[in-house]
């Protein structure tokens, strides 16, 4: 039944994604709030399908934690569930941090060429944090999001990457309070796994950290300790004890 669900939805997936890039390019013309709106209804499509064809249902925690204002948001790393989730659902526009070559892949590049986000050239080295730095002031004052994953890569289950301090050093740089993020996708959506598991993904929102007064690695070392504290809240059984204090770069 695994496979049959995983084919369907892969299935899916893909008689839907190409017509709509096809229509993404189509309205280019349009201001942004419209494009982004339309091309952000595929990703909630794909969650919708997750919901119906996988089984795999979502809840929030501390939703009132999201403030009304500028904020980056980092998040916890373990699926392509919440690459999907994030900009269909979060209450302002999300600015992914990515690579640029991204941009080249048909059909899902070309979609997200078009939303003016954050994508830098990794081949720039220390440069490409001084691009992060600059479009993503400019973003926040357009009032969106933008949207880190510290650990870089997708974790496995109970595991923690290294928290990386690029999105710190764009909160301390732009004095943006952070948004912690925490939740277990990874449970029902594992890291290039064709078969996914029917299950419930909580994303829980931490209170803002004002980076005001702190250094980065204060800053990146307080969102890990939260983040990695509320996993195991969310998947105790996954975890021996309480977070460690981790290495960040």
């Amino acid at each position: 039944m695994g496979i049959i669900r995983a084919s369907l939805y892969q299935l899916f997936l893909l008689i839907t994604v190409i017509p709509y890039a096809f229509a993404c390019l189509l309205i280019a013309p349009l201001p942004l709030d419209i494009r982004y709106r339309f091309t952000t209804g595929w990703p909630r499509l794909a969650i919708w399908g997750a919901r119906t064809i996988l089984g795999i249902r979502w809840q929030t925690k501390g939703w009132e934690n999201l403030p009304d204002g500028k904020a980056i948001i980092l998040s916890k790393h373990q699926s392509a569930w919440e690459t999907l989730f994030f900009p269909s659902y979060m209450p302002r526009q999300v600015c992914f941090v990515y690579k640029r070559e991204l941009h080249k892949v048909p059909f899902f590049g070309w979609g997200l060429a078009l939303l003016r986000m954050i994508p830098i050239d990794r081949a720039k080295g220390r440069d490409a944090f001084e691009q992060v730095i600059k479009i993503g002031q400019q973003r926040i004052d357009e009032g969106r999001w933008p949207l880190l994953f510290p650990e870089g890569t997708r974790t496995a289950p109970g595991t923690t990457g290294r928290y990386k301090m690029g999105g710190a050093l764009l909160a301390s740089r732009t004095g943006t309070p952070v948004i912690p993020v925490a939740h277990n996708a990874g449970e029902c959506w594992r890291r290039n796994a064709f078969i996914k598991t029917p299950g419930l993904v909580t994303i829980s929102f931490g209170p803002p950290i004002d980076p005001t007064g702190l250094t980065p690695e204060e800053v990146n070392q307080r969102v890990q300790t939260w983040i990695e504290t509320e996993m195991r809240v969310l998947n105790p059984e996954r975890y021996d004890g309480p977070p460690t204090t981790g290495p960040v770069s």
